[in-house]
């Protein structure tokens, strides 16, 4: 396994460092109970008007749905993900109406909104001893086709859960890349008053 080389400059909570994006999966199960608590987690993030924009579309490893929703992750990130334990496709409903209003109008937070949700999911399967991986190298046309997606809902990712497994599992060229990454500096991306690059 890894060895976490993160270091802050302030008093972060030890959850935030230990959340990663490893490629190398076990190949074990994640229970339904487990999976239905990381959901859980995700419920309560914050949206704009309490909407819940989010949706997510899951199958279990050695499931009927597994190799569908594996064949619609690019090739390259086939090559690891089918040691994960489960895959979720991340959505968002791009229309909003009031509570009982059949009136829907463009949502400008959808995406703001369904990216607080997969954080919490991703904090609390790290809670729980598990990893997730967020990407985007999906064929989002064949998505939306294969898992009967509406026009109004966008795709925003693909998520695998699992297990950290060894990285001897990876194809050879992964291996090295195989550890928690570093982050930008705060003064790179935070700015008192107007933007500064």
């Amino acid at each position: 396994m890894a060895t976490n080389p993160r270091a802050v400059t302030r008093p972060v909570d030890s959850l935030f460092l230990e959340r990663w994006s490893p490629r190398a999966f076990d190949s074990s199960a994640v229970p339904q109970d487990d999976l239905d608590t990381i959901f859980d987690a995700a419920r309560w993030a914050p949206s704009a008007f309490n909407y819940q924009p989010w949706r997510f579309l899951y199958a279990h490893r050695d499931s009927a749905d597994w190799s569908r929703f594996l064949e619609l992750l690019a090739p390259f990130n086939q090559s690891w993900v089918h040691n994960a334990g489960v895959i979720v496709f991340v959505l968002s409903d791009t229309l909003m109406a009031a509570p009982g209003s059949d009136d829907f109008k463009p949502s400008h937070s959808h995406s703001f909104d369904a990216g607080a949700a997969w954080a919490l999911l991703a904090l609390q399967a790290t809670r729980l001893g598990y990893h997730t991986h967020g990407m985007t190298g999906v064929d989002f046309d064949k998505a939306r086709a294969e898992l009967a997606v509406p026009e109004r809902f966008r795709i925003e990712a693909a998520v695998a859960i699992g297990r950290q497994g060894d990285k001897a599992l990876l194809p050879e060229a992964l291996q090295a890349r195989e550890e928690p990454s570093d982050r930008k500096p705060i003064e790179a991306f935070a700015h008192s008053g107007n933007f500064a690059g």
